[in-house]
This record gives C-alpha cells, structure tokens and sequence, in this order.
C-alpha cells in the first residue's frame, strides 16, 4: 500500500447561525476552499488532481447536485476533474478524507482534494409529498437545519429523540456533571481566543471574500464558568444538564485538505504536514451517537500500531460537552491533550465542514509541538463516529 500524507489543509473562519456567512451559499464557499487549497501549492497544476471529494450532511438546499463537482467548477478547476458528495452526517469530511486516502493508498491516485461544507443558515424548509393529490389538510415544512425530520414510523422512538436528549441521556449514563460541561466549554472559549491571538489558526484560514469575518464568529472570550452555570437547560426543564452554552452552536463554514502520496510532493512543491497512520469506524445505539467515537479511535490508534501513552493530541469534535468528556474518560487520557487550541463548542460545528477541520489542526498542532502522533475524532448522528491517527513525519 501507498503511504498517504497530508499536505495542506484551510478552512474558512466559522460564521454562527443567521451571521457573518449567512449570505453566503454553500457551493460559494465550498469553491472558495477548493480553489484556496490549489492557489497555496505552488507547483500545482491544477489539472493532476485526480478528484476531489467532499462532505456535506444536509444536501437539500443549494448545496445539493453534488457540490463536489458544483465547487470544482466554480473555482475554475478543469473540468476533467472528477467529484464526489459523501454524507456520514457530522463525519462527512473526515469521511471524504478517509475515502481519498485509501483511494492513494490503493495506488489509483496521487493527489486528492478533500473537504467539507455546510450552511446551516441557508438549509431549507422542506414539504413532505402528498399520499394523494388535493389533499384537504395542513401540512408542515420540516427544516432540514439539524437533526432528524421526515421519521420513517418504524424507526425505534428511542433511537429518534432530539439530539439534545440523547446526550442528557448520554451524560446520565456515564455520570459526567453539569459542573464539568460548564468548564469544559469555558476552556474551549479561552483556548479558541487564545489560538487566535496567538496567530495559529493564521495558516489554517481563509477569509471570505464580501464579508467582515476574521475569526470565528460563536468564540465568546469575555464567557465565564459562572455565566455558563447560569444558563437554562434546553432539552430538560428538570434535572437537565445540556444547555447552549456547553453545545456546539449551529453554523456556516467550509474546509478543505490536500492529500497525497509521496510523489505529491513534486506535483505540489509542497512538504508533507502529517501521515495518515491508522483509521477506525464504529457504531452503537444511536441515541448514544455521542459515545461512538471511543471505539472508532480505539480502532485507529490499533491499526495505526501505537498506544494511547503514545498519543501526544486528541482533536476531538465538541458536539455536547457532555459527549466529549465522557470520550475523553473512557480513553484515560490526560484531558489537556485534547482541543489545545479549543473546539467545536467556540469555533462552531458546520455539520460537513467538521472532519477537515479537526484533521487539519492536529496536523498543524504535531507540526508545531514537534510530537509524533495524534487522534482526530467525531461522533455522528444515528450512532457512529470516525477516527485518524496522523504521524508527525519530522517528528
């Protein structure tokens, strides 16, 4: 098998629900990533991509006629360059880069464009189809933001609760407390502003062509353990735990990643950042969505042929605070190796743009620390999550 390496990954800042980006579509920004991702290798021609894939998890708006091939051509890509859409939900780029990787892998390509989208701001309405023409009632539009709409009646009711309850129930399980959730999600905040300041998310982003957006939008430095705690419960008006401020907002925003073998580093004039090591999927009941991610890093962390005491960073989605911590203490993991340069809960979580997101920062994360190996990590709706171990090479 061919190695796969990282080359490069960008992504715009994260725009919150109705803000900055909201203006914006989703195949516009997509193709703003895409073609961001080409202009930075210099020795690129753009016409040996051999295909770019990308992750979406809603599809039903502007995005959808596979906006893979809807942003190759809008960033003026050659056209012979094929695309695809994949759709693992919150893991859908992490997906497209495991995809593109054992696509290089396999020898069938030597540089891939991969990435991810979501417009949370601008995912439709949608109207159910009638079961017979002029029907005489109301119907409802269903939106298509988040979550599950639509419900075939078959499905277990237990497994369809609102994500929101699902982790109320996952944090009930595995005994992680309010009190933690709301330092968990003042730290993500803190560690956010703080990357910002420090000039690291620099070389990860992107701006906006039109907007006024230069850092993420949901980051809320000035937030305090004390005001997090004073925050209502959503999902459970008693006894409840997950609130808005220890969740991850909704969003807009785009990624995108550059792989390839060993012989992209002549096509590109580019180094490589990072070696994809090791990779795992898993699946449970899916209204403990939030969990899966320990096996699926279990898996990658065995394939990639390390242990745990080797891992140096953890990149870990912060869907729920609640979901997180209860990952971080079924791994054993010393908690301040996960999120250094903060998470989901400041940075935003745009369902598709999520996986590259993650996979890029550990990668640049390594390259900083000079450590040698690190996890990304994401759950996903309907019960499963995915994982990659990256090898620092100059490590």
């Amino acid at each position: 098998m061919t190695e796969t390496y990282i080359y490069d990954a960008v992504r715009t800042p994260f725009g919150r629900f109705g803000g900055a980006l909201a203006g914006v579509r989703p195949d516009d920004l997509a193709a703003l990533v895409v073609g961001e991702q080409i202009r930075r290798a210099p020795g690129l021609d753009p016409a040996a991509v051999d295909e770019v894939v990308l992750g979406n998890a809603n599809g039903a708006g502007e995005e959808n006629r596979n906006v893979a091939r809807m942003a190759t051509l809008l960033a003026g890509l050659p056209v012979g360059i094929p695309g695809t859409t994949v759709n693992r939900l919150c893991g859908s780029s992490l997906d497209a880069a495991i995809i593109a990787s054992r696509q290089i892998g396999a020898g069938e390509a030597d540089v891939m464009l991969v990435g991810g989208v979501e417009s949370m701001s601008r995912a439709p309405w949608v109207l159910p189809k009638t079961e017979k023409p002029y029907p005489a009632g109301d119907m409802t539009l269903a939106s298509t933001t988040l979550g599950w709409r639509l419900v075939n009646r078959r499905m277990n009711p237990e497994w369809t609760v609102s994500l929101g309850e699902a982790t109320e129930q996952l944090a009930q399980r595995h005994g992680v407390t309010r009190d933690r959730m709301d330092e968990f999600a003042f730290r993500s905040h803190q560690l956010t502003q703080q990357a910002w300041d420090e000039g690291f998310y620099e070389n990860l982003t992107v701006r906006v062509p039109g907007t006024e957006l230069t850092q993420d939008e949901s980051v809320r430095a000035s937030s305090t353990v004390e005001k997090l705690g004073g925050l209502k419960t959503v999902f459970r008006q008693e006894g409840g735990t997950v609130t808005a401020g220890n969740a991850s907002p909704l969003n807009d925003g785009a990624s995108a990643a550059l792989l390839g073998s060993e012989k992209a580093a002549e096509l590109t004039g580019l180094e490589p950042i990072a070696r994809i090591a090791g990779r795992g999927a898993a699946a449970n009941e899916p209204q403990f969505f939030g969990f899966a991610p320990v096996e699926a890093a279990n898996i990658a962390v065995r394939r990639a042929g390390i242990r745990w005491a080797d891992v140096a960073a953890v990149e870990l989605n912060e869907a729920f605070a609640a979901q997180s911590l209860a990952c971080v203490d079924a791994w054993g993991i010393d908690p301040e190796i996960v999120n250094r340069h903060g998470g989901a809960i400041a940075i935003g979580h745009p369902l598709g743009a999520s996986g590259t997101r993650i996979l890029g920062t550990l990668a640049r994360s390594l390259q900083a620390s000079g450590r040698r190996w690190g996890v990304a990590a994401i759950c996903i709706g309907v019960g499963q999550g995915l994982a990659v171990v990256l090898e620092n090479p100059n490590a």
